[in-house]
């Protein structure tokens, strides 16, 4: 019966059903229903018997080698299900089965799959286990991601000026019919230039046909990765030549660079003396900048009531807030750590409103793919061009460890 039959059938079956129920014959509508499940169990089963018959159809497992040549001497082998399964018994369908039958039920691996007359000890337990490929490449995992996007954004053309003034004009008491003195506005300019960022990636040929999805897919995430890297290590620390000024390559304004003696440490009135310094009118915005390390010196650390002068928090998020004195604190591992001797001067924190940075992209990112005409080999690149400054460092505080004698 095929589906056309089914459903005439049916549709049959349901008119009768429903003539039953307009003429009060219940008893005849009962029996008409049990025809119709009765009915369609019978489709479904057909259906699902045909299925199972579809599935089986193309699974013949002889092999034609009259197409290879016509002198074949000894057996033919079954088809494994890959090239790694000829090289790894372990790898085969055969042994994954048996395997699985073997945890679950409890069923004796088959004789060529157990060692003979030995004593399987717990180091060979590891390559008993069927070999299988995880669809993941294991990489080191590296701290991103948490200072781009606090920065102040622009995309301009290169060369672009941004006006800053140093001296704001003041206003004056003066006698009825007496005038004030007449200020200069002094202004200042903070250009950005053109830095290019480059990221290339290149494999051969032959590992470019050959490569697994998962490996492809990781490409283009290191691309993307190592950019983000670069652009956040030049925001903190770069050095302005041929790449963005960092924020601690900036002179802090006078006061506001704070220095630990080589034979002091970390106290309380560090980071008193640090907020004292940050000026009032820049308060709001400014967070802690400093590596992990230095903040866990910080929160091992007790007032003179012994209270503790960090805060871990855990937000809504079950994330981590830091804070010193109430301000946040922005964790970075592009600065060096706090350390009770220093062989060199060494800048370990700083208070700074990351507003106050601005990162100009002149090109976003561009990613190109490309071949080495003289080697074959398969290039993926990428390429921004971009440049960033300080545009107003008087919400700078620093905190410098003084080189041991």
């Amino acid at each position: 019966m095929n589906k056309k039959q089914y459903l005439e059938k049916r549709n049959g079956l349901l008119a009768e059903a429903q003539a039953c129920i307009d003429d009060g014959r219940l008893e005849d509508f009962e029996a008409k229903k049990a025809e119709i499940e009765a009915l369609d169990e019978q489709f479904e089963n057909a259906a699902t018997a045909q299925a199972n018959l579809e599935a089986v159809r193309d699974q013949a497992r002889v092999t034609d080698l009259s197409a290879h040549s016509v002198q074949v001497h000894g057996t033919v082998a079954e088809t494994m299900n890959d090239a790694a399964s000829m090289d790894d018994p372990l790898n085969t369908t055969e042994y994954r089965t048996a395997f699985m039958n073997h945890v679950v039920s409890g069923v004796n691996l088959p004789a060529e799959f157990r060692n003979a007359d030995q004593n399987t000890k717990t180091g060979d337990v590891g390559v008993l286990i069927p070999t299988t490929i995880m669809q993941r490449i294991i990489e080191k995992i590296e701290s991103k991601g948490m200072i781009l996007p606090l920065v102040t954004r622009t995309a301009y053309k290169g060369g672009v000026k941004i006006p800053t003034s140093s001296v704001k004009p003041t206003a004056s008491w003066v006698s009825e019919g007496a005038g004030s003195p007449k200020q200069k506005k002094t202004i200042g300019y903070i250009d950005f230039a053109y830095n290019k960022l480059r990221c290339a990636i290149s494999v051969s040929l032959e590992t470019d046909v050959m490569a697994l999805p998962v490996f492809e897919a990781t490409f283009v995430a290191n691309v993307s990765e190592a950019m983000l890297i670069a652009l956040e290590r030049s925001i903190v620390s770069g050095t302005g030549n041929g790449q963005p000024k960092g924020i601690l390559a900036e002179t802090p304004e006078a006061g506001q660079a704070l220095e630990i003696a080589a034979g002091d440490k970390l106290s309380y009135n560090t980071l008193i003396d640090a907020e004292a310094a940050l000026p009032l009118a820049y308060e709001s915005g400014a967070v802690w900048m400093m590596t992990k390390k230095s903040f866990m010196t910080f929160a091992g650390m007790v007032d003179a009531n012994k209270q503790p002068i960090a805060r871990v928090n855990y937000g809504i998020g079950g994330q981590p807030e830091r804070t010193l004195l109430g301000r946040s604190v922005v964790l970075t591992e592009y600065m060096d750590s706090y350390a009770d001797t220093a062989a060199s001067d060494t800048l370990f924190a700083a208070l700074f409103n990351f507003k106050d940075y601005v990162l100009n992209t002149n090109l976003n990112v561009t990613v190109k793919r490309y071949e080495d005409n003289e080697t074959d080999d398969q290039v993926m690149k990428a390429i921004m061009l971009v440049d960033g400054k300080v545009v107003d460092k008087r919400s700078l505080v620093t905190l410098t460890k003084k080189a041991s004698a």
